[in-house]
């Protein structure tokens, strides 16, 4: 790189620092120092905005070095402005909390917490939870830091308090999550929907989710409902099946003046909820209705048309969806295969599994082979299926050779059934043992019975006992009426 005037450094750190690699960012950090502006705060949080933008970027293309060398010119950088200036104000270790991947910024956060070295504000502690909540199994850290901000008397933040609910909820946490909301003296929509979104993205907690929209509908809480509390309602009465729950938001929706037709976001969660709660001719209403749609809303009515059993319309609209200039996604994928499982199209899914990989340049994950396996076995196909397992170098995936093994036991296929079954119990771990380590040998002494062949079964049956396996028993609630 030519020597750069000082303001075109800036200049490129601003307007390109995402598109940019480490390496150019470590010469633009070269020019930096060479023109003596390494002690400027502001530059400072730029370079390691740049880094970690960087960073993201090697991360999302599997390339883990440079990942690791960018977060490390990121942390230098840190150690050298702290170590060479008497400041204690955190700004500058705040920007990478922010920017940087959770696993760094946890690591950053949990350094300087040892050296004692810093003021730590609320932005601090807003940023590293929030990595916390990006990251799976975090929930002892998050603990540690929310023991930390009530220790410092600084939990009166409702940005802070809102980040406490939404990581609390990442970590499955509800109980913390509710005891944090409920002792806010004030919270923002946001808050209400850090826990609502929370609650309606798992089945089992939808209904509360629910209420808890309903609780912020009708009471005296202070703040109003938006797009996004709305969405989070839709996907919780998706989830449950709740129509006419579903038909009195979408009628607050309307008398509201809130013009679906228009709102991308809230236009795909009724397509999505009258799918799902079985009333296809509304979701497609509403769908053609749409002025504006994106990939999610095309996915949501192809999910629709597959799980109604439509799988030729499921494919037409894959048809208009590449001619009005959007492209399909996995998930796209995953419900159009699906559809063609449903609707036995065997040759037109195996069409579309190709054309994924080869026109879409999509790469094909556990789930898509999954469907094809599915298709090909429910039309009774069991050698291609076999063969496609094969082909595909996906032996390793014990979930295809136990849908196979299903299809194979549907027709009756003892041959088949025989061959997958020991190799999904050659798969097995020596040193797993319960319940969990029997299904396969289950599977196939159910095959061998069914073809009458008792010296089999019996042999099977020996290998459990020898193993010392247990079938987990089967549970059967009665309720009493009257």
């Amino acid at each position: 790189m030519h020597t750069l005037p000082r303001l075109g450094c800036i200049s490129l750190l601003n307007q390109y620092y995402k598109s940019l690699s480490v390496k150019q960012i470590t010469q633009i950090h070269s020019q930096l120092i060479s023109n003596d502006l390494k002690q400027s705060p502001t530059i400072i949080a730029q370079l390691i905005n740049g880094y970690c933008a960087s960073s993201s970027s090697s991360s999302s293309s599997s390339s883990s070095s440079t990942t690791s060398s960018a977060t490390n010119y990121a942390r230098l950088i840190i150690s050298q402005f702290y170590g060479h200036n008497n400041v204690r104000n955190p700004y500058i270790l705040n920007v990478f909390i922010r920017c940087a991947p959770p696993t760094d910024s946890i690591l950053a956060f949990s350094n300087w917490v040892s050296k004692s070295a810093l003021n730590f504000d609320d932005f601090t502690y807003i940023y590293v939870l929030g990595a916390c909540a990006r990251r799976a199994k975090t929930l002892w850290e998050g603990f540690q830091i929310h023991c930390r901000v009530i220790k410092h008397g600084v939990l009166t933040n409702i940005m802070l308090q809102t980040t406490l609910v939404h990581f609390y909820v990442n970590s499955n946490a509800f109980e913390f999550a509710n005891k944090v909301f409920d002792e806010m003296p004030e919270r923002s929509v946001a808050t209400w929907n850090s826990l609502i979104a929370g609650y309606c993205s798992r089945k089992e907690h939808a209904k509360d989710g629910l209420l808890l929209f309903l609780d912020m509908l009708v009471g005296d809480c202070g703040v109003m409902v938006n797009d996004t509390t709305l969405v989070c309602a839709l996907s919780a009465v998706s989830r449950l099946g709740y129509l006419e729950t579903g038909v009195g938001i979408h009628g607050y929706i309307i008398k509201t003046m809130r013009d679906a037709e228009n709102d991308v976001y809230l236009g795909t969660g009724l397509v999505d909820m009258y799918a799902k709660c079985g009333c296809l001719d509304a979701a497609l209403n509403m769908f053609t209705r749409m002025r504006c749609k994106n990939v999610m809303t095309w996915t949501a009515m192809v999910s629709g048309l597959a799980v109604h059993g439509k799988g030729k319309q499921a494919l037409k609209l894959l048809n208009e969806m590449t001619e009005s200039g959007i492209v399909p996604n996995s998930v796209t994928f995953t419900s159009l295969l699906f559809a063609c499982s449903q609707a036995g199209l065997v040759k037109e899914g195996l069409f579309l599994f190709h054309e994924m990989k080869t026109k879409f340049c999509i790469v094909p994950l556990s789930y898509h082979y999954g469907c094809i396996v599915d298709l090909l076995g429910r039309a009774g196909h069991l050698d291609d299926a076999y063969e496609f397992i094969i082909s595909e170098k996906v032996e390793s995936d014990e979930v295809l050779w136990r849908s196979l093994l299903h299809a194979c036991r549907v027709h009756n296929d003892i041959a088949m059934g025989e061959k997958v079954g020991k190799i999904l119990m050659s798969k097995r771990d020596k040193n797993l043992v319960g319940y969990e380590s029997i299904e396969d040998y289950v599977a196939l002494s159910n095959i061998c019975a069914s073809a009458a062949r008792w010296e089999d079964v019996a042999a099977v049956r020996d290998m459990i006992n020898d193993k010392g396996m247990e079938n987990k028993p089967a549970v059967s609630t009665v309720f009493r009426l009257g």
